[in-house]
């Protein structure tokens, strides 16, 4: 999520529908998936088609799928029957009882007691809502009827198991979030012929403060004393405002809350103390930590300097845009770290303990907006310096933000030397930094820029090919002036006297000049011919480092390609031939390896030079400037391919051989000739 990187994508064919949640097995690190109600998928993360996964068709449709770490999966059908995954697939086909009798589930969780896995549901029929607690692995069901409320249902539930006992936490119509409990009863044998008993409720919070109502959609437990509810706050003669609010139970208190001004699915979901929910258009993930509840935290008046873990730290500015980040400190009980920002990087958060007479980061930054530049840079080098180890990064973010802000407002200022010196000494990423590369391609900043392709994991696509594009325009003259560490080229580019010409002595693993002579009958200028040979590199040294850079940079195709085809001709084919140059150096090792320091790879060269390809092949086979370096590319490929075919035929020859040394005596002295047919 920090890095905003998909790692896989998977998708059922035209015409299927994913008809429940996928999960993950713990156990196996397997997905697993039911499309059209009764089709079980199971895959890894490696399998790239999800048409040739594991498939299962099953007997009944499927509800949903609950995975527990310790437990395995749990399969819910839609008549009520659950089945742990393993017993299912020894038998796909097998009998599903039915358990509700018209009733339609509106709500499941699975949880573990001791070592058994325990499934709760909740059913609905003509306006009565009904409970039922399975234990699949005792073959234990029983059935509840929750008791009714007038004028007023259910409108989402949760529950959480302590101590034998289920409590079930139920968020009605009028506001309020009742608390049922439902013992969990020993097994017997006639459980089955028992009547069911009525479910009492007991109110457990209203959602409201001084007049103002919460319309809750969703509810979260958090612990014994919070929880978390999504809703609207119905303000008299104001508009209905979406926000997310954190209760606590025990004092009937709310402890903070934040408006969602986006507007949200009105789904909440939490998971390893972190909220997640749907902002906007984009994922958005909230930390959070519970501490000791109080009275003093809950009403505020908590005052003691002595135990600072009680008093808490709130930062929900990255909700704003153009916010600085601002730390607000909160007197709750519950602390909200932070959530991503709103595009597509998500920002790392910051939380710190606040003595009441230290300056938060944020109000120190907001402080500085209008200092000299002098004292800013002096009062933010002592921040880094003094700042705390857990919250280092976000810290030196927030430094690096707030002289990012600086630049924007004021374009004759930009700190080149101080911004290196961060990015060079600090783990930093793009989330952190969001606005960074964005001013050093305003500024030109190449050797920044390059810096930053090479540290940050995180960098978005359109940043990179915005990179490219200008790596790729700048002039050589221009270049000659320009600080750029030439740590990743200087190994293998030789540099002549005239400093215009890069050339090296190409003796490529398994090519021959004279091979293939006759499989392109193009016509190539005398002139051309050594600029795209694989001779000469046809970037000069800078150049030549900042795209190596780029090829360091993490992506993901899908959303680069879109990028790539922007890119204009004269450059692409430009890059392409910069690629085809360090393919072909790569091969003159056994290794395939060129050396330096952070040098490409010959998988890096190779995705990229499938990725220009991909983004401009109808434009290369028609301009005519790219014929001849198409050609020379596919008959050194050709050649390539031929050379390992030929070392494929010999294969089990040399595995002989290799058998043979480890059987030989080591202190007996032989000549051996073999035979290879």
């Amino acid at each position: 999520i920090s890095d905003q990187k998909p790692l896989g994508c998977w998708s059922v064919k035209h015409g299927q529908i994913l008809t429940c949640p996928v999960v993950c097995n713990f156990e196996t690190h397997e997905y697993i998936a039911v499309h059209d109600d009764k089709v079980l998928r199971i895959w890894k993360n490696e399998d790239v088609n999800l048409d040739k996964a594991f498939k299962a068709t099953l007997s009944a449709d499927v509800h949903r799928i609950h995975s527990l770490p310790p437990g395995g999966p749990l399969v819910l059908f839609r008549g009520g029957g659950v089945r742990t995954l393993d017993v299912l697939l020894e038998a796909p086909q097998q009998e599903i009882e039915n358990v509700v009798s018209d009733e339609v589930i509106r709500w499941s969780g699975a949880f573990m007691e001791g070592k058994q896995p325990v499934l709760i549901f909740t059913t609905e029929k003509d306006g009565d809502f009904f409970v039922y607690v399975q234990k699949p692995k005792l073959s234990s069901l029983h059935k509840y009827k929750l008791e009714q409320q007038e004028s007023a249902k259910p409108l989402c539930f949760t529950a959480h198991i302590t101590n034998q006992t289920v409590t079930l936490l139920c968020l009605y119509s009028n506001d309020s979030v009742y608390q049922v409990l439902i013992p969990l009863q020993e097994d017997t044998e006639e459980e089955g012929e028992e009547e069911e008993e009525i479910l009492s409720k007991s109110l457990l919070l209203n959602l409201s403060v001084s007049g103002t109502v919460l319309k809750g959609t969703s509810l979260v437990v958090l612990d014994k004393d919070h929880v978390a509810v999504l809703g609207s706050l119905a303000v008299p003669g104001k508009e209905p405002r979406e926000c997310l609010t954190i209760w606590n139970t025990k004092f009937q208190t709310m402890q903070t809350s934040k408006e969602l001004p986006l507007g949200t699915s009105g789904q909440l979901w939490c998971y390893e103390e972190k909220f997640f929910l749907i902002h906007g258009k984009v994922l958005t993930v909230i930390m959070y930590k519970c501490e000791t509840s109080s009275l003093a935290a809950a009403v505020g008046k908590l005052k003691d300097s002595q135990t600072p873990d009680v008093s808490s730290f709130v930062n929900w500015n990255t909700l704003e845009d153009e916010e600085l980040v601002v730390s607000f400190q909160s007197q709750e009980s519950v602390a909200l770290k932070a959530e991503s920002r709103m595009n597509l990087r998500s920002r790392r958060s910051t939380v710190a303990e606040v003595q009441p007479e230290t300056l938060s980061v944020g109000q120190l930054l907001l402080n500085l907006k209008d200092s000299s530049t002098y004292v800013l840079e002096t009062e933010l080098k002592q921040l880094m310096a003094k700042a705390p180890t857990p919250d280092l990064q976000a810290t030196i973010g927030c430094v690096v933000t707030a002289l990012t802000d600086r630049c924007k407002r004021n374009p004759k200022y930009y700190p080149q030397n101080f911004l290196l010196q961060i990015i060079e000494t600090r783990d930093l990423s793009y989330s952190l930094c969001p606005d960074l590369m964005a001013v050093a391609l305003e500024k030109k900043d190449m050797h920044l820029l390059q810096i930053c392709l090479e540290r940050f994991p995180d960098i978005p696509e359109e940043i990179t090919y915005t990179c490219l594009k200008t790596f790729l325009s700048i002039s050589e003259a221009h270049l000659q002036n320009i600080d750029v560490d030439l740590d990743s080229v200087i190994c293998y580019i030789d540099v002549e006297c005239d400093n215009k010409e890069f050339k090296t002595e190409i003796v490529e693993n398994g090519f021959s000049a004279e091979m293939d002579q006759d499989t392109c009958d193009t016509k190539i200028p005398k002139e051309s011919q050594s600029r795209s040979n694989g001779e000469s590199c046809p970037v000069g040294l800078q150049k030549a480092a900042l795209l190596n850079a780029v090829l360091h940079s993490a992506y993901t195709e899908t959303f680069l390609l879109p990028h790539l085809k922007n890119l204009p001709a004269q450059q692409a084919i430009l890059f392409l031939r910069y690629l085809y140059y360090l393919y072909v150096k790569c091969s003159e090792k056994v290794n395939t390896t060129l050396p330096g320091i952070r040098s490409p790879t010959i998988n890096q060269i190779m995705d990229w030079m499938c990725l220009i390809l991909d983004a401009h092949f109808t434009v290369m086979v028609m301009l005519p400037e790219a014929k001849e370096l198409l050609s020379n590319l596919h008959k050194f490929v050709r050649a390539q391919v031929r050379f390992y075919s030929e070392l494929n035929k010999i294969e089990g020859s040399l595995q002989e051989l290799q058998r043979l040394n480890h059987l030989r005596e080591s202190q007996t002295y032989s000549i051996e000739v073999l035979e290879i047919i």
